[in-house]
């Protein structure tokens, strides 16, 4: 990183780390400058580290972002988020240009001892739960540590011991300002026995370049279940990094679904530890780009106890000349005997100009586990084409009813009707004669 970009930034930290929330509290104010100090040793990543190898982030570097909107309350979205969000009965916190709005937000009654609101609003009533686990960050490269110095509004969930809200939350951010960088922190810390299902939602209402950079931090305590759901749909010229950080306890499940779609430049990754016996975890995905999109997934499930379980099913449909990565990284440690975990990634190429580079991993240092993963590229099955054709099917649309198929099943496994129904309508939008094929199906 350039000494004038690193001076650009401890400019702009300076200034902005006395506006930010909780900017009053010591502990905190000593996190986020431990967090800046990590930033100006590790640099945003550049391709000459193995993970970033296929993703250059220069562009992101080099731009100089303001990191504050003076125009969040003056933005009317309303209609917009009753056309995302249109289900009364689905709980939702709305943040618009990194700030909540209380106005566009609603919950559902909340069982005794459970809080969900925005971080600003956490720091301020329940500090104490959250300082663990902002102090405790060890941030993986740049871009956490630029979102530990400088994390703004985002939402927090805790449920108590036995707690089950029933109800969906979906957590909407909104963009709209042309070069803004925002750096959401978000927390999910789910005591045992307790259950709860988050979507979290992107969308990019502008075509302008801005910068998304969040961190989810999710604990799954002993028989907890936490079903967690990413919509990227950023607007075509933004960046959007996320890393979600998961920890699993005894006989925890979690559930990771995943849906990039927008953005020039997406990056996300996914890890979980399952640090105790008997856990499960499962990481479903999709990525449905075109043009010159470059979409990146790194997933890590991290297996240290006996008695685990993991499944993970990511399937990539490129067109134009987009980009795809994928990583996925399944380790089974020494103690974590009687491991049982399947990894697959699928990937369709719509054209001849469209690119993946995809590494399923497996590193096993125990001896009694049931592990298998496995990849695939390819383009649409021509038998399978000339089958429909044969039936008198027009191609285009038999070419869509492939795509279609071979992308639903991601889809399907989400269990939230609204967000499976969102996710049809946003694949159905992307592929050739998807009007017509909303009459079939």
């Amino acid at each position: 990183m350039s000494e004038t970009t690193l001076d650009y930034f401890h400019q702009a930290f300076a200034t902005v780390s006395k506006t930010l929330p909780g900017a009053e509290l010591r502990w905190l104010r000593s996190a986020r400058r431990h967090a800046f100090e990590q930033f100006e040793a590790l640099g945003f990543p550049t391709t000459q580290l193995e993970d970033w190898k296929y993703t250059n982030v220069a562009t992101i570097a080099k731009r100089s972002w303001h990191f504050a909107s003076p125009h969040s309350d003056h933005v009317d979205v309303s209609s917009i988020v009753d056309d995302l969000v249109p289900d009364k009965e689905v709980g939702r916190l709305v943040f618009v240009n990194g700030r909540h709005m209380p106005k566009l937000s609603r919950m559902p009654a909340l069982p005794e001892g459970a809080f969900v609101g925005s971080l600003t609003r956490a720091i301020r009533e329940v500090p104490e739960r959250l300082r663990a686990v902002i102090e405790q960050q060890a941030p993986h490269d740049g871009f956490a540590a630029l979102n530990g110095a400088l994390l703004s509004d985002g939402y927090v969930l805790l449920l108590p011991p036995d707690c089950t809200i029933e109800t969906p939350l979906v957590m909407l951010f909104l963009t709209d300002e042309a070069g803004l960088a925002i750096h959401p922190f978000n927390a999910i810390l789910a005591d045992a026995r307790s259950r709860c299902s988050v979507v979290e939602q992107f969308v990019g209402i502008a075509d302008d370049a801005y910068l998304l950079n969040a961190v989810t931090k999710i604990v799954a305590g002993d028989e907890a279940n936490v079903q967690h759901c990413r919509v990227q749909e950023e607007a075509r010229s933004a960046f959007h990094i996320a890393r979600v950080d998961v920890t699993q306890q005894r006989a925890s499940r979690f559930t990771s679904h995943s849906f990039a779609l927008g953005g020039a430049l997406s990056r996300t990754e996914i890890d979980t530890a399952l640090r105790d016996f008997d856990a499960y975890a499962e990481l479903n995905g999709l990525y449905f780009v075109g043009a010159r999109q470059h979409v990146d997934h790194h997933t890590r499930i991290d297996h240290e106890k006996p008695d685990g379980t993991s499944r993970e099913y990511y399937c990539g449909v490129l067109d134009g000349a987009s980009h795809g990565v994928f990583n996925g990284n399944v380790i089974v440690r020494r103690d974590a005997q009687r491991t049982d975990t399947h990894q697959a990634n699928h990937n369709l190429l719509l054209s001849r100009d469209a690119q993946i580079d995809t590494k399923p991993q497996l590193e096993i240092h125990a001896d009694d586990v049931k592990c298998t993963h496995g990849a695939t590229v390819g383009q649409l099955d021509e038998n399978q084409l000339f089958y429909l054709r044969s039936r008198g099917i027009d191609e285009r649309i038999a070419r869509a009813l492939l795509v279609w198929a071979f992308a639903r099943d991601s889809v399907e496994r989400v269990n939230i009707g609204a967000v499976c129904s969102r996710l049809k309508k946003l694949l159905l939008a992307r592929v050739p004669e998807g009007e017509y094929m909303r009459g079939l199906l």
